[in-house]
């Protein structure tokens, strides 16, 4: 007799379990607690506990303070607005892919516009979350002139607001500490001064982005700060900003008229508001044949800077990562809990890491 051929079941463990889960609320009609749970199905209790904890996230249940859960209706999705800086920004960019990834792990559907860099289009683009009716926008807009009628408008619609680094009224603030990012720039760049220059530096630039308004600014006076603090006899005149805007060709310009109007034996140390700021005054600072003569540090660790930290006795010494894959889960963790009704502090701060060449992950590995 041939032998029955084994039909094979294409089944999904953990989600055979979370509906075990389910069916059994569903004939008990009443809460039940983890330890019930598992006495009745014998399901391991980590299972349970992780099931059970995705269900309230989603919003399938509920847990009453004495540890017991309970089926709820089901609310309809969560939708957040997303309107990012510039799609051409690559911190922004990362932002932007750290937030789907999380909103898609979380249920939550997200609509994403691009501001731009601009600030008419920031405004617009919040008009038409209110229009869309969404539970909550996350703005990363970079002019701080116009934040105030941004934040007034998403309020007077009810709407919650998180603002990303540049700090709106009324919102929830989402981002590095400005200040001290920067001042572990200064201190890195003071620390090369005194290894390779034995300490003597000209000038110390800070390529600011003045549009941002002074929570950002605070990133270059961090900067000064931090040099001061390890190389404190250099005269105030020493210190310079100039307006990089936070772009590659600005920045490349104001450095490059800066340096064709001092001598060639001057050492300058620079510390940008963006590392594509950063990489338009290596651009310059290269063209003009100043690589000795000059040392730089950004802030984003963007790829096109990790790829430079890799490079041999390059000007550009180091960047302080904002951590930008940390964005995503925080800002949907954030605004789920501003949802719910619960307080949160109204300066939330991410974690940074300053890397340099002696720290900076191979290629094609991740940052973090």
């Amino acid at each position: 007799m041939p032998q029955q051929k084994i039909k094979h079941l294409y089944l999904i463990p953990i989600l055979s379990k979370s509906l075990d889960i389910l069916e059994l609320f569903e004939s008990e009609n009443k809460p039940l607690t983890l330890e019930a749970i598992y006495q009745r199905l014998q399901i391991s209790k980590t299972s349970i506990y992780r099931i059970l904890k995705t269900f309230v996230h989603r919003g399938y249940m509920a847990q009453s303070p004495d540890g017991a859960y309970r089926l709820v209706s089901r609310p309809r999705k969560m939708r957040f607005g997303f309107a990012g800086e510039s799609a051409e920004m690559p911190f922004s960019e990362a932002v932007s892919n750290s937030l789907k990834t999380a909103a898609a792990a979380s249920g939550v559907e997200l609509i994403i516009r691009d501001n731009r860099y601009d600030a008419e289009t920031a405004l617009r683009n919040a008009k038409e979350f209110v229009t869309e009716g969404v539970d909550l926008v996350i703005e990363f807009q970079i002019e701080e002139r116009i934040s105030p009628l941004i934040a007034h408008t998403i309020s007077r619609a009810g709407i919650p607001l998180i603002a990303v680094d540049i700090p709106h009224p009324s919102a929830v603030y989402f981002g590095v500490d400005n200040f001290q990012v920067g001042y572990e720039a200064g201190e890195l760049l003071a620390q090369h001064a005194l290894l390779y220059w034995k300490g003597k530096v000209d000038w110390i630039l800070g390529l600011d982005v003045t549009e941002a308004g002074t929570f950002v600014q605070s990133r270059i006076s961090g900067a000064f700060e931090g040099v001061r603090s390890l190389l404190p006899n250099i005269p105030q005149r020493a210190f310079v900003r100039l307006e990089g805007r936070g772009m590659r060709q600005t920045s490349a310009q104001v450095v490059a008229d800066f340096l064709q109007h001092h001598g060639r034996d001057e050492r300058v140390l620079i510390a940008a508001a963006t590392d594509t700021s950063a990489l338009g005054a290596l651009q310059s600072t290269r063209k003009l044949g100043r690589e000795k003569q000059v040392a730089i540090v950004g802030q984003d660790c963007i790829p096109e800077a990790l790829e430079e930290l890799r490079a041999t006795k390059s000007p550009f010494i180091g960047s302080i990562s904002h951590e930008a894959h940390t964005y995503g889960p925080r800002l949907i963790q954030l605004g789920v809990t501003l949802l719910r009704g619960n307080t949160v502090p109204p300066y939330n701060y991410v974690q940074h890491k300053l890397v340099t060449a002696g720290n900076v992950p191979d290629a094609g590995l991740s940052s973090h």
